[in-house]
């Protein structure tokens, strides 16, 4: 509440109080019985039961502006995302999509591979798991790398693919956002989604420029990879 609301919700109820001190009392003609008695209005008990109906008037407004806000905070919709990086650049997929991140496992080779994304299998709690390359899905330029510190380390992605789980090496998983729908339904009609293969958009976020990754795109080329 500003402190204009604040002067007109005293205002409204002031007008609803009869105020005896500015009429008979210390600031109108003196004229009330009891000053004699309290000296001054601040002291009667008329005086102090309409301060109290104008503080217990402006807590209920206080109170009403705070549930409109949390009704109003409560219905902002919000889509959760992982961020994570490949190299140098920052990535989102949707976690409607993630099965779990896991930490970096062995990956396995396969002789006579079916695709350049195929990287092998890795054990996931003791299943041997398709692994691809987002890299080379994405089309990303693998010879750039970040220095990475010693609290960096890599994981893997478990994902649902439509074929079954498949695993996906990153070098940096900053964590899980909520992000507000209406910032990523922006993004996605600014056209953006131009900027890289399966990319909805580009999300500012914590500095960094970030794609967000469509991930009905990605999992329907994750299914070729491994036909």
């Amino acid at each position: 509440m500003s402190a204009s609301d604040t002067l007109n919700v005293t205002h409204e109820d002031a007008q609803a109080i009869d105020d005896c001190w500015n009429r008979i009392g210390i600031h109108g003609d003196k004229s009330c019985p009891l000053l004699a008695e309290h000296i001054h209005c601040r002291n009667c008990a008329v005086y102090s039961a309409a301060a109290t109906r104008l503080l217990d008037r402006y807590a209920l407004q206080q109170d009403d502006r705070v549930q409109h806000s949390a009704t109003v905070e409560s219905d902002i919709k919000t889509r959760s995302l992982l961020m994570f990086r490949l190299g140098e650049e920052w990535l989102a997929l949707a976690t409607r999509s993630l099965m779990e991140v896991a930490p970096l496992q062995a990956i396995h080779s396969l002789p006579h591979q079916r695709s350049r994304a195929l990287l092998g299998v890795a054990n996931v709690r003791g299943a041997l798991v398709a692994c691809l390359s987002l890299v080379e899905l994405l089309g990303l330029d693998a010879t750039h790398n970040v220095a990475s510190s010693a609290r960096v380390m890599p994981r893997m992605l478990i994902i649902a693919a439509h074929g079954g789980p498949v695993v996906v090496p990153v070098d940096e998983v900053d964590g899980i956002h909520a992000i507000d729908e209406r910032i990523l339904e922006t993004v996605s009609q600014s056209g953006t989604q131009a900027s890289g293969k399966y990319t909805r958009g580009v999300l500012p976020f914590k500095g960094r420029s970030l794609r967000w990754l469509d991930e009905e795109q990605l999992l329907s080329a994750v299914t070729r990879s491994l036909a």
